[in-house]
């Protein structure tokens, strides 16, 4: 095992760019990784790395597994998966809010602290991707709910009668309120997390110090500057 060279698995779709564009601040040069070439993998001999594109849902899986030593994936995902991974570091960015939403007619009465009331929507059906999240969140707080796994569209489950409310992770609310939903209780807030395969990370241990060092001071100055 070539303990400097590292397979960072980065995920498809609306995180690719800004992962590609962290990693060459701290020396990775991978600005021709490209998700419209469909190429899957890039060797990057210069940096000793090589990058793999994956749905964002699958890295923690290739992460956990060795196919991958490191991988950037949203908290959400990484809570949802709940795959032994190391985690490593906060990126912070790609921002989403978890929350619990209803139909604007069926909201809750509201409690003296200006929240609402959920506790009349016990053992009630909700749509979401995130089961896990959803029932993790609905124990917390006493109740029990029944999960319904959807894979896109969570807006329209309330408007047809599938489910009494959704789980969805939000950016800036414009969807839901396009579909007459409101926000009833917040969940969680997420950014992009680094995380390690732990094998990897005690045998590779000197090569991800530095790398998460890096990223950590970039990430940071990142974080200023907006």
């Amino acid at each position: 095992m070539d303990k400097d060279f590292l397979t960072i698995a980065l995920p498809k779709g609306k995180l690719l760019t800004d992962s590609i564009q962290l990693l060459g601040r701290v020396g990775i040069e991978c600005s021709h990784v490209n998700e419209d070439s469909r190429k899957l993998f890039y060797d990057l001999p210069n940096s000793k790395a090589k990058i793999i594109i994956c749905r964002p849902t699958d890295i923690p899986t290739y992460v956990e597994y060795g196919a991958a030593d490191l991988g950037f994936v949203g908290k959400d995902t990484l809570l949802e998966e709940n795959k032994d991974v190391a985690e490593l570091l906060d990126l912070k960015f790609g921002y989403c809010r978890f929350v619990v939403a209803m139909l604007e007619a069926s909201v809750p009465p509201k409690l003296p602290s200006g929240e609402y009331d959920l506790s009349g929507l016990n053992h009630q059906r909700v749509a979401t991707k995130f089961p896990r999240v959803t029932e993790r969140f609905f124990s917390g707080i006493g109740m029990q709910v029944t999960p319904i796994k959807l894979h896109g569209n969570m807006e329209l489950a309330p408007c047809v009668n599938l489910a009494e409310m959704i789980v969805d992770i939000v950016s800036t609310g414009k969807t839901l309120r396009e579909n007459h939903l409101v926000e009833v209780a917040p969940i969680l807030e997420a950014t992009t997390r680094l995380i390690a395969n732990r094998v990897a990370y005690r045998m590779k241990y000197e090569r991800i110090r530095d790398l998460v060092e890096g990223l950590r001071e970039h990430s940071r100055a990142e974080a200023s500057a907006n």
